[in-house]
């Protein structure tokens, strides 16, 4: 199999790394070489990061290149359209709408981008693009937002329900796990 490359972008504090341990447990329980990024960015200050994670037959680095990701994942809308150059023709977005002012729009030196969906899809790109913090809190908090994304990424893979389950038994912690499960199967069947 040739090596697919997933690229998850956010702001930091989201969740992120949580996001790509379990990406990375369920590829490897499905037989996969896997290779999983650090996060790059400011995490501890609300600015841009993101991880790649990438699997196959086999992995030989961890780094993504510009029109190379198969998905893109993404908890914030303009995180989405920033790395949308990552994305290889025929790839997809699947993205949060949910809007977090990056410090120039803040600071009133720019404007939030408008209508972005709609700029990335004309630009060529399939964007799967869902409130997943209003379906986190529905799960019981805003923090599962990065579980609602891996839910609805789940409808890309081959992978059965019950496999990308044991990952989430493995990663999250226990008294967490119900909201999880929750959050997952509201980002899997949103839309249905």
């Amino acid at each position: 199999m040739e090596t697919k490359n997933i690229m998850i972008v956010g702001v930091g504090g989201q969740g992120s790394l949580l996001a790509s341990k379990l990406l990375g447990h369920l590829l490897l329980s499905q037989g996969y070489d896997v290779k999983v990024s650090e996060v790059h960015g400011m995490s501890q200050r609300g600015g841009s990061v993101v991880t790649y994670v990438r699997y196959g037959d086999k992995v030989y680095s961890p780094v993504i290149d510009r029109g190379e990701a198969d998905y893109i994942v993404s908890f914030e809308l303009l995180e989405a359209a920033r790395w949308l150059p990552y994305l290889k023709k025929g790839g997809i977005v699947v993205t949060n709408t949910q809007q977090i002012d990056p410090m120039p729009v803040i600071t009133g030196a720019a404007v939030y981008p408008e209508q972005l969906v709609e700029k990335m899809q004309a630009a060529g790109a399939a964007v799967d693009a869902l409130d997943c913090l209003a379906l986190a809190e529905q799960a019981g908090t805003a923090k599962a937002v990065n579980i609602v994304l891996l839910g609805r990424l789940s409808h890309y893979f081959d992978a059965p329900e019950a496999a990308w389950l044991q990952s989430l038994e493995a990663i999250v912690p226990a008294k967490f796990l119900e909201i999880n499960k929750k959050a997952f199967d509201l980002g899997k069947n949103a839309g249905k």
